[in-house]
């Protein structure tokens, strides 16, 4: 799966309400194209950070579920996009988190497989891999606020976007930036030196 459209499955299992009310049907209707329009880029952003499609596929389930929850009213001011990141964020930090628990079984597995591996299967796959891990675990230990910008900024969000997700100063971006910046490359360290 790509993440350009949402796969059938997902379609299947996101049922729309369905109701004669002109005001519900509008409501579903608005809800089905702010899906359309902005599963690419969720999924996307889940994708890169969790790596697993499956898992990237359940968590932009998720997101959206809330969204129809949260039932926006389509008349009424709204950052969906920005509300989606947000959601996004923080469910896929969770995910993160809960790496953490899972760490050591996966890791084994990792070395196992390498070790099993062909002999010309370059070492700079698992060092990819390793880099991943290192970045998903340093995001785990962060403050969530730093977290979430770094996030927010490197899935693509420009300032202006960061700032009215999280309720913030357009200004105050670039400073928060470059400390959540500075945190993460010194925990990152930090990690790699443990690990040596």
């Amino acid at each position: 799966m790509d993440g350009s459209l949402p796969h059938e499955s997902v379609l299947r299992k996101m049922k729309f309400r369905k109701s004669n009310n002109k005001s519900s049907k509008a409501l579903t209707s608005s809800f089905e194209s702010l899906f359309y329009e902005n599963w690419a880029p969720i999924y996307r952003l889940f994708l890169r950070m969790v790596v697993d499609p499956a898992e990237a596929e359940d968590l932009a389930l998720e997101t959206f579920f809330r969204l129809y929850q949260h039932h926006p009213n389509p008349e009424e001011e709204f950052n969906t996009r920005g509300w989606l990141h947000k959601v996004a964020t923080n469910l896929a930090l969770h995910s993160i988190r809960s790496f953490k628990r899972r760490e050591h079984y996966e890791v084994t597995a990792g070395k196992d497989a390498l070790e099993q591996a062909p002999e010309n299967q370059p070492p700079k796959i698992f060092a990819e891999k390793e880099e991943q891990r290192f970045a998903r675990l340093t995001l785990a230990q962060m403050n969530p606020r730093q977290a979430e910008i770094l996030v927010m900024r490197y899935s693509g969000m420009p300032y202006k976007e960061i700032a009215a997700t999280l309720n913030l100063s357009p200004a105050s971006i670039g400073p928060l930036l470059l400390r959540a910046e500075r945190d993460f490359e010194k925990r990152y360290r930090a990690l790699v030196e443990e690990e040596k």
